[in-house]
């Protein structure tokens, strides 16, 4: 019985030591993404995801970088893990809904921006975002019915939209 205790310590401990890996990794990526370095970014981001691939932030932050190259395909598959993994997740609905849109999938980004809203109805970037691919489908009133919601709660781009004459 005790051997097995044993075990379980030393697996325990590894486990904690790739996780913990994993964070560091991620937190270098993110300062080589800050510096616009996105391919180095993804390199740590990949080791992280080697070391521990349950840790979404990895894959929620390699999005991140696949979209700043304009890798949109591979953006979508990062968001997408993040999805699976934790359903709730409203920065990986966000995300996805903008590589989406930039992929030409109005209807998937529509979706998406769709359950951001419904995640987390009070945050503006989801209604903000919605609102271009709203507009881009055609949808001008709901566009703007995006925009003056996004714009309540603050969200700066939204202003300058609204004040641009974007709505009439």
């Amino acid at each position: 019985m005790k051997h097995i205790a044993s075990i379980l310590l030393v697996l325990l401990i590894a486990v904690a030591s790739f996780a913990q890996d994993a964070k560091e990794l991620v937190a270098e990526g993110q300062k080589l993404s800050m510096k616009g370095d996105h391919k180095g970014a993804i390199e740590n981001y990949n080791k992280a995801i080697s070391a521990d691939p349950s840790y979404l932030q990895a894959f929620l932050k390699r999005g991140f970088s696949y979209s700043a190259l304009k890798e949109y395909d591979k953006a979508v598959q990062d968001y997408s893990t993040v999805i699976d993994a934790k359903p709730k997740q409203v920065w990986a609905y966000i995300s996805r809904g903008g590589a989406y849109e930039k992929l030409g999938e109005l209807d998937n980004a529509l979706a998406d921006f769709d359950a951001a809203v419904e995640i987390d109805p009070k945050n503006s970037e989801a209604y903000n975002n919605r609102g271009w691919t709203k507009k881009a489908l055609g949808d001008s009133k709901g566009a703007c019915s995006d925009w003056k919601k996004s714009k309540k709660m603050g969200n700066q781009e939204a202003k300058i939209i609204l004040k641009n004459n974007q709505c009439k």
